[in-house]
């Protein structure tokens, strides 16, 4: 299938992190620092001078022991091999592992065996099939040969080239024949993934869901089609082939859809430019 099939052209019109602000310093007032002496002002003997330093530097130093031991991670009944048990990082949550090895035509390639590679791929194949690219006859070749399997590319060419070059579905979406912007307006395309849940997974098929927001319009004063946002989910059914992830089929459906502020939509001009000087992500993590 394409994504001119179910997109809903023409019809109508991603890495997170959990880190925690402030520099987690905590303040720490020891024994007799500044306080006001409430006897008085009594002198004290040496001796008992003796025993306030010691028991202002035997809190520091637990104090120091006790910070060194928690950044650890662990208890005193925790052995060290323990951590292999704790709680595992949520599935989109970044891993710190290099997710890709290389690119062909700007798209990651080159993905890890695992579940986290195929979601990887997964995020990146929906935003090279959901932009611009796939309305230019040369660019859109690029990018199926780098997405699909080689024989569903090969079985898919002839129905994307038919869609993508369609005129009553070029013209349906406000663009001329040749597939570019009228003049004076923006064409604008672009999925933005905000999650992947891996639905199933074996070292050599994977589904994998990808839930993301798209922009898609055309920005310029008097445009009949504006820029508008809707959200999808794409499944992927996803390939190991030649050490790689590759499509072989996917599906789309509608949302999820989440509730929309009460925001002043942006002038023409103002989403014109926006898209010209915000480039889009790639979204291997």
């Amino acid at each position: 299938m394409s994504l001119g099939d179910d997109h809903g052209y023409g019809g109508e019109p991603g890495r997170t992190s959990d880190g925690f602000g402030g520099s987690g310093q905590t303040r720490t007032r020891l024994p007799g620092s500044t306080d006001t002496d409430i006897y008085g002002g009594a002198r004290r003997t040496g001796r008992s001078s003796s025993r306030s330093l010691i028991t202002v530097v035997g809190v520091v130093v637990l104090l120091i022991a006790a910070i060194a031991f928690a950044n650890q991670g662990g208890g005193a009944d925790t052995p060290p091999e323990a951590g292999d048990n704790a709680p595992k990082a949520r599935s989109t949550a970044p891993s710190g592992v290099r997710p890709v090895k290389g690119n062909a035509g700007g798209i990651p390639t080159g993905y890890a065996q695992d579940e986290q590679g195929a979601q990887s791929a997964a995020a990146n194949y929906a935003v090279a099939l959901g932009s611009d690219g796939m309305f230019a006859k040369a660019r859109r070749d690029e990018i199926v040969n780098t997405v699909y399997a080689r024989d569903v590319a090969e079985a898919r060419r002839g129905d994307l080239d038919s869609v993508y070059s369609s005129k009553e579905f070029l013209t349906g979406i406000g663009l001329e024949p040749d597939g570019t912007a009228p003049a004076g307006m923006t064409f604008i395309t672009r999925f933005n993934p905000v999650g992947t849940k891996v639905e199933s997974f074996t070292p050599t098929r994977a589904s994998v869901s990808v839930w993301y927001s798209a922009l898609f319009g055309l920005a310029g004063e008097g445009s009949q089609n504006p820029v508008t946002e809707s959200w999808y989910t794409n499944t992927f059914d996803l390939r190991w082939v030649d050490g790689d992830w590759k499509v072989a089929d996917f599906t789309q459906k509608d949302g999820p859809v989440p509730v929309g502020r009460d925001q002043t939509a942006s002038g023409a001009q103002e989403m014109a430019d926006a898209v010209q000087q915000f480039g889009g992500f790639t979204y291997a993590r």
